[in-house]
């Protein structure tokens, strides 16, 4: 008689006992927190525990910080599951610079301003304009001031005038 008066109240205490030892979510999301922290790739994610279930969410480099997190939420006793949200950030490309040389539309221009000029040829380099041939004495102001008004960085005169 006495043993069934004494069997529920150890059936009360055991069951205490075993769910006394069952961690507290806040206690698990700390201790994930904790080593998430640990790592400077994984330290952004954030944890929520629910039941025991981790979930994790967040942005981080590269898929092996994606996957170092779930690991780490894994391993963390009190754990049963983690549902990983975490996302890996695009790579962030730099754009590929644009060459644009500079003695293009400079050559245009001067092939435009020497076309009056049969016995005159003009070679552009590095926004230099180099004039070779011949020229008429009278026609020299006037091309010198087309090529001029074209700012290159100097023109190297080596016509021969007549």
């Amino acid at each position: 008689m006495k043993m069934l008066r004494l069997l529920p109240a150890l059936v009360l205490v055991a069951g205490l006992s075993f769910t006394g030892c069952k961690p507290k979510d806040s206690d698990i999301k700390a201790s994930v927190e904790k080593s998430l922290k640990e790592n400077p790739a994984t330290s952004s994610v954030m944890v929520m525990v629910n039941d025991g279930v981790a979930t994790l969410s967040g942005e981080v480099a590269d898929a092996a910080a994606q996957s170092e997190s779930a690991a780490k939420a894994t391993a963390t006793k009190g754990v049963k599951s983690v549902v990983n949200n975490v996302t890996v950030a695009a790579p962030v490309m730099a754009p590929a610079p644009v060459t644009i040389t500079a003695d293009d539309p400079l050559t245009n221009s001067v092939r435009d301003a020497t076309k009056d000029y049969p016995t005159v040829t003009a070679t552009v380099a590095d926004g230099v304009i180099t004039l070779n041939g011949t020229i008429a004495k009278a026609s020299l102001p006037k091309l010198m001031m087309a090529l001029n008004s074209l700012q290159p960085k100097k023109v190297d005169n080596k016509l021969t005038v007549k």
